[in-house]
């Protein structure tokens, strides 16, 4: 077992702009944008995002139903409640 970070010459393919996947992995964190996370998303979850829910959350408006329903149609409100509590995110009336 390695007990230590260990870094060597890279040889990066010719063929690719983003051949070591950097670019992928930072460019959410880097734009910052409700934009680039419904790209991320759509990408991840390979289903569509609805942008203007995700514009809610970035927004740190209190979760609705409505809002929680169209970012995850699958999950129940109430259900999500205490983890919603638990992370301090403002809940507004119609939730749970």
């Amino acid at each position: 077992a390695d007990d230590r970070w260990r870094a060597g010459t890279i040889e990066f393919p010719e063929d690719g702009e983003d051949s070591d996947g950097a670019d992928w992995l930072f460019q959410l964190l880097v734009t910052g944008t409700p934009e680039s996370y419904q790209e991320w998303a759509e990408d991840y979850f390979e289903v569509p995002v609805d942008l203007e829910a995700v514009r809610h959350v970035y927004a740190l408006r209190p979760l609705t139903d409505d809002v929680i329903a169209a970012l995850a149609p699958e999950r129940v409100p109430a259900e999500l409640a205490e983890d919603i509590e638990e992370i301090g995110y403002p809940v507004g009336s119609g939730t749970g």
